[in-house]
């Protein structure tokens, strides 16, 4: 027992230590760094959005309109100024960062639970599990994305969670596939064949010695896959399928000011380069985590 309780305190210290280099390198990495604080102040605003917006983003303000009934430029009152029915976009664009963040962390948290099952099972068990499960998959790899994701949305009652699980439903089939393969290559080595000779149970083989090998594919992937939700949500709200008005999302506020593209163009440049922050900054973030977790990769960023 106090040697079982050793050798976990060594191994919670050793991974507590690993976490801390990980941190490290992040912040001192420029552009992972400016990803840091880009996902930083986005769950910030996300989280303490009743505090900071400066207008309720659901009121139709009579002041938010010009006396030809026009959206108001960025100015004192309104500092993204206003959309077409006098709501204030700053407050609007806040809360849609809840709802952008919500969606993608949920949807791609989703996606990597099925993903990664399907990819685990298949990869170790083989054979006819395996042939079925990687079919199955190579089956919903077959159809497009974004449609797939308009059919699944345009049948449900489109919802927060509604959106979430049409996006998970089409973005596992990448992560199963790339777990599938490093499973394979796992599976067959020497010191799993071990534990198979010394009478190891499965689970003990998949959740204590592949598990551990694969955890940093699963969190680079993860951290990759929130860019790639947030820009699909965006995108099925933009179409009329995903989030649906009142509730604030930067696909729909584009959506529902785009005919003010000319006239009024802050309506779609802000919700429109919160998208590319909040994607770029992920993306730059998974990038640093895939150099610093894959040792074949260290010297190359």
């Amino acid at each position: 027992m106090t040697m079982t309780a050793a050798t976990d305190g060594q191994m919670s210290a050793g991974r507590g230590a690993r976490s801390r280099r990980v941190i490290y390198e992040l912040m001192t990495r420029p552009r992972s760094a400016f990803g840091m604080v880009i996902i930083i102040l986005m769950v910030g605003a996300a989280l303490l959005a009743p505090w900071i917006m400066p207008h309720d983003p659901f009121e139709q303000s009579f002041d938010g309109l010009s006396l030809a009934g026009a959206p108001l430029p960025p100015g004192a009152d309104f500092p993204l100024g206003t959309d077409l029915l006098g709501r204030d976009l700053a407050s609007r664009l806040i809360l849609g960062t809840r709802t952008s963040l919500i969606i993608g962390i949920l949807a791609n948290g989703i996606a990597i639970l099925l993903g990664a099952g399907v990819g685990i099972t298949a990869g170790y068990f083989g054979g006819w599990i395996g042939a079925v499960l990687m079919r199955f998959t190579d089956l919903m790899m077959a159809f497009p994305a974004l449609l797939l994701a308009i059919v699944l949305a345009a049948i449900f009652q489109p919802s927060l969670l509604i959106v979430a699980l049409v996006i998970a439903m089409v973005n596992w089939v990448q992560m199963a596939r790339v777990i599938y393969t490093e499973t394979r290559s796992l599976a067959e080595r020497d010191f799993i064949t071990v534990q198979r000779a010394l009478g190891a149970g499965h689970l003990r083989i998949l959740f204590k010695h592949l598990l551990p090998h694969l955890l940093s594919s699963i969190v680079v992937f993860g951290t990759l896959g929130i860019s790639t939700t947030v820009l699909l949500e965006a995108t099925l709200s933009f179409l009329g399928v995903g989030v649906q008005p009142p509730m604030p999302s930067w696909g729909n506020i584009i959506f529902e000011n785009q005919t003010y593209f000319t006239t009024a163009p802050w309506l779609v440049f802000f919700p429109g380069i919160a998208i590319l922050l909040l994607a770029l900054a992920f993306n730059l973030v998974g990038d640093a985590l895939r150099d610093i977790l894959d040792p074949t990769l260290k010297g190359r960023h």
